[in-house]
């Protein structure tokens, strides 16, 4: 093992971990001076069940490493002008940010960088401000095909071509 920052030599039965910059980095007894020094972090204090002990248990075994597939992909998107319909719709309820935030139980921050459009809300926090304020937020989209858009001079598919996709 060697330091991430110098290149020397670790020992690995006990690397020296070291937060520096803030980032946590293993690195070697000088470079630790650069930063301050990290607990190792706590051992599992459960025993990993080996593959014989696992087919006793007839429990279905699922696996979760699946490769992608575009049928996974999303059907609905957020809309374009979220923040804004979230602020019209809390204002025509007459609603607070803070009173909004306890209704859906977030902070007031969250509301504020919602409708401000800094942050873009993710599928629960959408769901929970859809509910709440009996809005539609996210929109369903359609599969496009392509094909149909390549460009016929290269027979290519270009970005440009993808960005006509979008304005469309």
């Amino acid at each position: 093992m060697e330091c991430e920052i110098c290149g020397k030599p670790v020992p690995e039965n006990n690397p020296i971990r070291a937060k520096i910059e803030g980032s946590v980095m293993v690195v070697c007894k000088e470079c630790s001076k650069l930063g301050t020094i990290q607990k190792a972090p706590a051992k599992p204090k459960f025993v990993k069940q080996t593959n014989k002990n696992r087919n006793n248990n007839k429990r279905p075994t699922t696996t979760r490493n699946r490769p992608y597939s575009r049928n996974e992909e999303p059907s609905e998107e957020l809309i374009e002008d979220f923040s804004f319909e979230v602020r019209k719709a809390r204002e025509s309820k007459d609603w607070s940010r803070e009173e909004l935030g306890k209704r859906i139980n977030e902070r007031v921050s969250v509301i504020s960088r919602i409708e401000t459009g800094k942050m873009t809300p993710d599928v629960k926090l959408t769901k929970k401000l859809e509910k709440a304020l009996n809005i539609k937020l996210l929109e369903k989209v359609d599969n496009i095909d392509l094909n149909q858009f390549i460009n016929t001079s290269s027979g290519e598919r270009t970005l440009g071509n993808v960005m006509k996709i979008k304005r469309k």
